[in-house]
């Protein structure tokens, strides 16, 4: 594997709105800046609103080391926001406003060459709710070499048709345990378990790996024709939002490092941990850090 891995990730980048502040974030922008942060090197493909908003997340993304120069600046539409609001759990829910400048991201040949040059592309199903965008993903599709389908079901922004498309055109699947019930049942599977179910559907999609998050509880890995576990990492949660993302991040760079499919996971579901313990979508953690966690020293 090359030494310099790099990655595209496509889709929403945004502020999320809570009720006592505003942060960065959008799925595809927390898993590219988990990439950085992990050694890939990252280009984002988006759009933003010429307005505060889309200045401060070019910033952010300069910040973050992750390539802008695929992120288009619109007049026509604003930066997009999300209003998130906490249950007491501190799991959110989310409004999203539409249309967003990410709506409309329009295709170039150099976003064409990026992806065919990277070696994951990472997209997910929220980037389909606009037809622009919908058919620049589609056509981004044909020209990676392994596609990693992080799928963020946010109603009323999905159907079956669209899911089906984008599933059977993925290399990698990541589900959270909702989503993957759901999905299956779309699919008619006749199953209740999760094992049965993440089985079913290595079956009927082209995906050589699948994976679905538990939440506290950890997450499965199917890969090689084999499945890996991490019963999770208990912390006090500040918020959920952005776990799952630099899970998946974290998880995929370990893979394209060609870590062990179980040291990879665990890595993964330790980065999701740590993220859920501090407030918003990307808090920056140094090696020394994550290992301590994972590997706490005793006296």
């Amino acid at each position: 594997m090359s030494q310099h891995l790099n990655a595209v990730c496509f889709g929403e980048i945004l502020y999320d709105i809570f009720p006592n502040s505003e942060k960065i974030g959008g799925a595809p922008l927390n898993v590219a800046s988990r990439l950085s942060a992990n050694g890939i090197q990252t280009a984002m493909v988006s759009s933003v609103g010429q307005d505060k908003k889309g200045e401060n997340l070019f910033k952010y993304l300069k910040s973050r080391n992750i390539d802008n120069t695929l992120v288009a600046k619109t007049s026509d539409y604003p930066t997009g926001v999300v209003n998130v609001s906490l249950d007491k759990s501190g799991s959110a829910s989310y409004t999203i406003e539409h249309p967003a400048a990410w709506d409309k991201i329009e295709i170039s040949e150099k976003m064409k060459n990026t992806v065919k040059a990277s070696n994951a592309f990472i997209f997910g199903s929220l980037a389909c709710r606009d037809a622009q965008s919908r058919e620049t993903l589609l056509q981004l599709l044909m020209h990676a070499k392994f596609r990693v389908f992080d799928i963020n079901l946010r109603p009323p922004y999905y159907n079956k048709d669209i899911i089906e498309h984008l599933i059977m055109k993925a290399d990698f699947i990541k589900f959270n345990d909702d989503e993957l019930y759901e999905i299956a049942e779309m699919f008619d599977s006749p199953f209740h378990s999760l094992e049965q179910n993440l089985s079913y559907m290595a079956k009927i999609t082209n995906a050589k790996s699948i994976c679905v998050t538990k939440g506290s509880h950890g997450a499965v890995l199917f890969t090689e024709e084999k499945l890996y576990y991490n019963s999770g990492y208990k912390v006090k949660v500040a918020d959920t939002v952005g776990s799952g993302d630099s899970f998946l991040a974290s998880l995929i760079s370990k893979l394209l490092k060609d870590e062990t499919p179980q040291k990879a996971l665990n890595y993964a579901c330790a980065m999701g941990a740590m993220v859920a313990s501090k407030e918003g979508a990307n808090p920056e953690f140094s090696s020394e850090e994550i290992e301590a966690f994972m590997f706490p020293e005793v006296d």
